[in-house]
């Protein structure tokens, strides 16, 4: 709800187009806060989607 395009006050393109951009990625945004004490948002990688580590080729 929060993410759909126009949603709230002022409806600008903001989380509507975080969301789009995450969601091209394979992966999901959610609004974690709690109320009244601030905005907390969490990106969501799934298993698999990312690799921790850099592979370097050997020199030939």
């Amino acid at each position: 709800m929060i993410f759909d395009h126009g949603y709230g006050e002022h409806t600008g393109l903001g989380l509507y187009l975080a969301r789009e951009i995450v969601s091209a990625g394979g992966f999901t945004i959610r609004e974690t806060g709690t109320h009244g004490a601030g905005v907390q948002f969490e990106i969501v990688i799934p298993h698999g989607l990312y690799k921790d580590s850099i592979s370097v080729l050997p020199d030939t």
